[in-house]
């Protein structure tokens, strides 16, 4: 085990540890290596590529879902599946579970989707079949308090429906690899000879899942290194065990323990104040990070009067910064505890004319063209996939409605068939059905012709010009539409560089199509080189590194996040993400926190996070310059200074003059103003906003209940706002 501390080399270690096996003689083809990013696992390959030459392409190397989707491709039909599956994402098994509660006549608002999806999730990654679920009392008696007591008849109808289509989720991709390797013991004994040598990335990010394929796979030879760091362990919101790292040695009693404690990325001041955070965890492997880098700044810590002042002064020390040290603006970040703190950075961003990028927002792979076209090339693939079969049927137009997909589902159900099996013999099936749905059948049948004989490009644009997707997007000379077209031909031009890559030797569009299936979020920004300050969530941000690092809102009950005060270990795992977020940093870290801020349209008062309690204040240069409206306490708001420590007094009210100061700038609404029915809100509509004004409706995005809309308003610029609780006034129909 490799304890590897924040800036340790830990990519280098792993790299020249397969690098050494495989001069020592190791046949690379018996070399397993587990990631979390597909970039970590490029990233590597390409060294040992450097060091070894072409044997590194022999490695079995990837994320654990591209790994055993790879081996599930070649075993699926050991557990009943098709080698050509569909991986559903999670717009996909949303839509399946959204189609499930309206059969089973659920409330939608009770059932949510997303809740429904994390339990079954959560169940998928402890190895709980549909029936364990149902049968294990305790997991019943807390669905029943949630008053959701049918979530495993759901989670049972929802893996039948996965079933039928050929597809699995991303949970399933390790759930099956686990039901394949606990019940076919030769296949298991297949895998364990063929992976003697095991190594695991970011081991404190696996989960039980994950854990158990390692055991299993790693049994016979126990060639196992796991390289990893508690300490930044933050995932246990989607199911990350930080036993596994803890108690790796009650597991492996005869285990090596090797710590790389040298921080190669930051100054000695960042690392130490990290080390003083982290040193008020209980459970956790002790190590000593150190720097050799030079001492470097204080870290800075910034006090504002609200969320909005706050933003402008991270703007005004990024212009500074920048300017005086002769900076590219891709060398700071922005991180935040919750996405919606973005807004008031974007804001003073915006206003001092500083371009950024936020992490994590829609991805290309997620606009609704482009999964409109991938939809037309996973029905080519598997015709039972019924998600993209309904994404696609009726678009372009066809003549195909709701009340006709209606009856294609009901007739597949009653006669225990796919749906597109149905629209083969829609004549059987279907009284007077469509003409259109036998062409359907036809297209599809001569698109999985063309893709036997044809490159991944040549496939690719065959299926979008005979599809009429691509002329029906020309066709739209509206600035969206040109967007859409543009964006169409962006995803080609990626399908012709991989059918033109020399480092693979399958280029089909099915394998394409596998690859952009298991993207991790580091791969899916096309514009990820730009010179743009980086905003994102410290989650996001794992595994990045930038030369200048804001930590905004550091607040009790924000940064810890109130959910995360009932427990010790919520609360270590929160002071963890301030750890992985102060390691981010290079050079300069500065923190900032707000004594006020806007919660559900109320000024709140906000107490600074007890994490800048525990800093060593010799590392610390507080900057409290900016000046309170005179109503506020100075004393009352500031951290006072005894005996080389800081206390914080009292956190103080936010009077009702600071309030009015605030809303002065507001945009006073029409006097007829009334909320309208936003359900039928449509592109390019004019509408009103009590506060932002007028403004006009640029994109729509998402599914009822959660469709956000992206507005522009003339008097504050662009914003995205949730449509349910933005209280809109539609004031004239599409222009």
């Amino acid at each position: 085990m490799i304890i590897a501390g924040a800036g340790s080399g830990k990519t280098r270690v792993i790299t020249f540890r397969v690098a050494h096996l495989i001069r020592s003689g190791v046949d690379s083809f018996n070399i397993l290596v587990l990631t979390f990013t597909n970039k970590a696992a490029r990233e590597m390959r390409e060294r040992i590529n450097h060091i070894c030459g072409p044997e590194a392409k022999n490695i079995w190397m990837g994320t654990f879902h591209s790994v055993f989707a790879k081996l599930l491709r070649v075993e699926a039909n050991r557990i009943g599946y098709p080698s050509n599956f569909t991986i559903y994402d999670t717009d996909d098994s949303k839509s399946v579970l959204r189609a499930i509660l309206k059969e089973m006549q659920l409330d939608d608002k009770m059932y949510s989707v997303n809740a429904v999806l994390n339990r079954i999730s959560a169940a998928k990654s402890s190895l709980l079949t549909p029936g364990e679920y149902q049968n294990n009392a305790q997991i019943q008696a807390d669905d029943d308090s949630a008053k959701r007591p049918l979530i495993g008849k759901i989670y049972e109808t929802y893996a039948q429906r996965c079933y039928r289509a050929g597809a699995m989720d991303f949970d399933d991709l390790l759930f099956k690899t686990n039901q394949l390797l606990r019940d076919h013991a030769d296949v298991l004994n297949k895998y364990q000879h063929k992976f003697k040598y095991v190594m695991v990335d970011e081991y404190q990010d696996t989960n039980y899942s994950q854990y158990m394929i390692v055991k299993r796979l790693a049994a016979v030879y126990e060639n196992l290194c796991v390289v990893g760091d508690d300490a930044q362990s933050i995932y246990a919101f989607r199911g990350a065990t930080i036993q596994n790292i803890l108690n790796f040695e009650k597991d492996y009693p005869d285990l090596q323990i090797f710590k790389l404690e040298q921080n190669y990325r930051s100054t000695q001041n960042i690392v130490n104040v990290a080390n003083s955070i982290i040193a008020n965890n209980k459970d956790q492997l002790k190590k000593n990070v150190f720097s050799e880098k030079e001492t470097g700044d204080k870290i800075k810590v910034m006090r504002a009067f609200s969320d909005n002042e706050e933003g402008k002064l991270v703007a005004d020390a990024i212009m500074y910064q920048r300017s005086s040290n002769g900076l590219k603006w891709h060398d700071f970040a922005i991180l935040y505890r919750t996405n919606a703190q973005s807004r008031s950075m974007e804001e003073a961003l915006r206003k001092n004319g500083i371009p950024y990028k936020i992490y994590g927002g829609l991805s290309f792979y997620q606009r609704k063209e482009i999964k409109d076209l991938i939809a037309y090339f996973r029905l080519t693939f598997n015709p039972n996939d019924e998600e993209a079969l309904k994404r696609v049927i009726n678009y372009p137009k066809r003549g195909i409605g709701d009340t006709t997909l209606d009856r294609i589902i009901v007739a597949a159900d009653k006669n225990n068939i796919t749906p597109f099996e149905v629209i083969l013999e829609s004549s059987r099936y279907i009284e007077k059905a469509p003409a259109s749905l036998s062409a359907f059948a036809v297209m599809i049948q001569s698109f999985q012709v063309i893709t036997k004989n044809q490159t991944a490009y040549e496939a690719a644009l065959h299926i979008a010009q005979h599809s009429r997707l691509l002329k029906d997007l020309y066709e739209d000379k509206s600035v969206e539409g040109l967007n859409r077209y543009e964006n169409i031909q962006e995803l080609l031009n990626g399908i012709k560089e991989f059918s033109e890559r020399e480092d693979i030797e399958e280029k089909g569009l099915d394998i394409f199509m596998q690859d952009i299936a298991l993207l991790t979020n580091d791969d899916k920004d096309k514009n990820k080189d730009a010179d743009t300050v980086s905003l994102m969530t410290i989650h996001s941000s794992k595994g990045l590194e930038f030369p200048q690092v804001h930590v905004v809102g550091l607040e009790e009950n924000l940064f810890p996040s109130q959910m995360s005060l009932n427990s010790r270990s919520d609360l270590e795992e929160e002071r963890r993400l301030f750890y992985v977020a102060i390691t981010r940093a290079e050079y300069k870290l500065t923190i900032s926190y707000a004594t006020s801020r806007f919660k559900f349209g109320t000024l709140i008062s906000c107490e600074p996070s007890r994490f800048l309690d525990e800093i060593d204040a010799k590392y610390l240069e507080l900057d409290f310059t900016a000046k309170p409206a005179s109503s506020f306490d100075d004393e009352r708001n500031a951290w006072t200074r005894k005996n080389d420590t800081y206390s914080k007094p009292k956190a103080a009210t936010a009077p009702p003059v600071k309030t009015t100061s605030i809303l002065a700038k507001a945009h006073v609404p029409s006097p007829d103003f009334k909320p309208s029915d936003t359900s039928n809100l449509q592109v390019g509509m004019q509408v009103e906003h009590e506060r932002f004004g007028f403004g006009k409706v640029l994109t729509l995005e998402g599914n009822k209940p959660d469709i956000k809309a992206t507005i522009f308003f003339k008097e504050i610029g662009q914003k995205q706002l949730l449509l349910k609780f933005a209280k809109l006034s539609i004031i004239s129909g599409v222009e």
